[in-house]
């Protein structure tokens, strides 16, 4: 079966004259976000110059996005708009699946960290939506009322009494490498340099050694557990501890209310080093598919969507910071103790390359951490392998 006609035999079909006046919307936010997102479009279709205007958004998870997009695209069938994190954005922007921004926004306005996570080879590649998409500590007051600063102090807790009628202390993903970027940074590495995988390091050794004892010898975390399990975990009051994304922070608040607790990442002690977890932000892509006479009202959609009004309602709604720099002063954001929080973590972060041989870094790193936290290679063939294998599949890229 040919892509067209995969994709419903669009390519045949002719266009109906709606089509200039439907917006199509590919997502992959959690659930909890959906309401926020339709209420805005829906808002945003009632103003009275778009009278007629509808509209068309489809959720998919991650890696199901990143597939149904290129194929989209190859098919001439994708959709105008796709929100996601910026880490794909380098390869659809190499593939000619999308298309910068630069004169469809006012750079100047949005803050410069979320800009340059998705700034590549002197173009801005998507808008930003939100600041952040990082890595922050989350904790059950019923079991410990403040979080702990350094890993000595996290540890001790977890082999204390107070951590004994848990079925964990912690619970993070281990077998998705974004996870452990932050602590392969508290280890002195990052997975790559510029363009070039940094894999097979001493950093990477340690980081994956220190998943072999939190899962093995110190039994802290469970042996076997996905984003799903993890969540499920933390929300049951099975573990005091969990480490996910600024995503699920509104989440977290309507389910524990005053028991919730927010704290960095801890120092990492027998390093001195802090966490550093990769920060970028969520943006809208466009299409490089969008015909030039619906870029305006493309346009309008977002810099309506990233209005002040807007930015601080989604901080309110969804505990996510702004990426439009007039409201991140705003009162509402600055005076909150959990932007502040959360502002500290990403300070202590680093840009999310958008360079498309990360593609090769996280397929490799997914593969053979896998491999490694299983014990089904021992932990210096994992990281050789998972060099190996992304330098090779950069080669295949780049041919």
């Amino acid at each position: 079966m040919s892509l067209c006609a995969f994709f419903f035999s669009s390519c045949s079909r002719p266009k109906s004259p709606l089509d200039a006046l439907t917006i199509t919307v590919w997502e992959q936010e959690d659930a909890q976000v959906a309401p926020y997102i339709d209420s805005v479009f829906s808002a945003f279709e009632k103003l009275p110059e778009n009278k007629g205007l509808r509209i068309v958004r489809t959720h998919y998870q991650t890696e199901d996005l990143r597939q149904q997009f290129q194929a989209a695209s190859l098919a001439g069938v994708a959709p105008d708009l796709i929100m996601c994190p910026s880490d794909t954005a380098g390869l659809f922007a190499v593939a000619g699946f999308i298309s910068p921004v630069d004169g469809l926004i006012d750079a100047g306005k949005y803050n410069r960290a979320v800009l340059q996570a998705i700034t590549l080879d002197g173009h801005i590649w998507g808008v930003p939506v939100s600041n952040g998409n990082h890595l922050l500590l989350f904790f059950n007051r019923k079991h410990i009322e403040t979080a702990p600063e350094n890993t000595d102090e996290l540890f001790k807790f977890c082999a204390g009494a107070g951590a004994r009628k848990l079925d964990f202390c912690m619970a993070f993903d281990l077998g998705e490498p974004f996870w452990l970027m932050p602590w392969l940074a508290a280890f002195g590495g990052w997975p790559i340099d510029n363009k070039t995988p940094e894999l097979d390091t001493p950093a990477m050794r340690a980081a994956i050694d220190f998943y072999l004892d939190l899962k093995f010898n110190k039994r802290y975390v469970p042996p076997e557990c996905d984003y799903n399990c993890m969540d499920s975990l933390f929300k049951e009051g099975k573990t005091a501890f969990i480490i996910n994304g600024d995503w699920a922070i509104s989440g977290y608040q309507r389910h524990f209310g005053k028991d919730l607790g927010l704290g960095l990442i801890p120092k990492l002690s027998s390093t001195g080093r802090w966490p550093a977890p990769m920060v970028s932000g969520k943006y809208f892509m466009l299409s490089s598919g969008v015909k030039p006479e619906k870029l305006p009202l493309i346009r309008r959609l977002l810099v309506f969507y990233t209005s002040r009004a807007n930015q601080i309602r989604q901080f309110k709604e969804l505990q996510r910071l702004p990426a439009l720099a007039e409201a991140s002063r705003a009162p509402e954001i600055s005076g909150d103790s959990v932007s502040r929080i959360s502002m500290e973590q990403i300070s202590k972060g680093r840009p999310m390359s958008m360079a498309t041989e990360m593609r090769a870094v996280w397929d490799s790193a997914r593969n053979y951490l896998g491999l490694a936290t299983s014990r089904k290679l021992n932990v210096p063939d994992a990281t050789r392998k998972m060099q190996e294998n992304a330098v090779q599949k950069i080669a295949e890229m780049n041919r």
